[in-house]
């Protein structure tokens, strides 16, 4: 058969570890075979961000800004145990977050709907999408210990040197103070990035925080995100028949649990890491969500929404089978296929995107899974495969 023709290349971002050996598999049986693949290749693994002292990763970012979409292999953010590991020259950043940042970007995580593997929340009958502001609180923040008494303060020097104090606490004895920080721009981006998104796939859009008790740090969002609605957005909604409403996100959360679902569900930082997790653990897998990060600027990463499933990884050295889920890193394939196609308007590409999701779909449906939802599933009769034979079990299909 004829290959289907690409005219702008993807962006490939590479990883490491098991997600590495699935990203050559799918290429190899998946992809290959009936598409003339061109991409721009970024080898992000550990070892080789090392030797370019993680310059890759700034660089594999740019790269996205300037063709527009990318697709990303899950990578490792080193840690102390990592850097002896690896023998790294430093504890380098997430890699996710360098991208994030100057992506300017919110992460859109939803699960994969797959018949006989029915969410835990008997309500949900649609999936639900989490936007995480993937920017500052907690994981940027400054944390010290308090050996003894003394007095914490809050201090902002502006730029003509004026001084703002407030006092944070008296300790009377040892303790702990942190400092968490956001911008108003990155806010704005956050926002304009979940109204698009939401008009995009026609979904109600919800916003919560907790702005009873921080009413100036969650107030700000709130209050952005309601200025930009009003200025920008409102009458797009409402000629889209969607609607966006802000509440508290102790309501959202009871509000979830009761829904249908089918709508997109912004948080903050540490409540979209937490939420996603949640969402995602009560359908199913975390290998069955997809991840996409979307820049206020029209640009498009596509991911899967796990790590590198390094335990599979060791096993695999060892020359011992594997039963990995690729579906998560599949879908990050079929997205980024189908927004390129929609970007360069290649029918034959978005085709090829829904043909690969409904043949990896319909491989489960028809019984033949991976180990780790064997266990989730309601279907009686399973075929059980591993890692290699699940994804060529996929190309028969397809």
């Amino acid at each position: 058969m004829e290959k289907i023709k690409m005219t702008t290349p993807l962006v490939e971002m590479d990883g490491d570890e098991m997600t590495r050996i699935l990203w050559q598999y799918i290429k190899d049986d998946l992809i290959l075979p009936y598409v003339d693949l061109k991409t721009e290749y970024y080898d992000l693994g550990l070892k080789h961000g090392d030797e370019t002292d993680d310059q890759v990763t700034i660089d594999s970012a740019n790269a996205t800004l300037k063709y527009g979409v990318a697709v990303k292999c899950a990578t490792i953010t080193p840690n102390a145990d990592r850097v002896k590991e690896y023998d790294l020259k430093e504890m380098y950043k997430s890699p996710n977050g360098t991208i994030r940042a100057i992506l300017d970007g919110t992460v859109f995580r939803a699960p994969i709907k797959v018949n006989g593997i029915e969410p835990n929340v008997k309500s949900w009958k649609k999936p639900i999408t989490l936007a995480r502001h993937a920017y500052g609180d907690v994981y940027k923040n400054s944390e010290m210990k308090i050996d003894g008494p003394g007095k914490a303060e809050l201090v902002f020097t502006g730029a003509d040197g004026k001084e703002v104090r407030q006092t944070i606490f008296d300790f009377a004895g040892p303790g702990i103070i942190q400092g968490q920080y956001n911008t108003d721009a990155s806010i704005e981006s956050f926002a304009k990035c979940c109204f698009e998104y939401a008009l995009s796939t026609k979904q109600e859009l919800w916003f919560g925080a907790k702005d009873t008790i921080s009413k100036k740090y969650d107030a700000r969002f709130r209050d952005i995100f309601n200025e930009t609605f009003e200025k920008e957005y409102k009458e797009k909604f409402e000629k889209a028949g969607i609607t966006y409403f802000y509440t508290l996100i102790d309501d959202a959360v009871a509000r979830v649990m009761k829904s249908e679902g089918g709508f997109i569900w912004a948080c903050k930082n540490y409540d979209g890491d937490v939420m996603s997790d949640m969402v995602s653990s009560a359908c199913g897998s975390l290998a069955l969500m997809t991840s996409v990060l979307v820049s206020p600027k029209g640009v498009y990463e596509y991911e899967a929404a796990h790590g590198t499933v390094q335990r599979h990884y060791y096993k695999h050295l060892k020359g011992e089978e594997t039963s990995t889920n690729p579906v998560a890193t599949i879908f990050a394939w079929s997205g980024a296929f189908r927004k390129r196609g929609e970007f360069d308007n290649n029918q034959a590409l978005m085709d090829f995107a829904d043909r690969l999701e409904k043949a990896t779909l319909s491989t489960i449906e028809s019984g033949y899974m991976t180990k780790d939802l064997v266990h989730l599933t309601t279907m009686k009769d399973i075929h059980t495969l591993n890692t290699e034979d699940f994804i060529k079990k996929i190309a028969e299909n397809m």
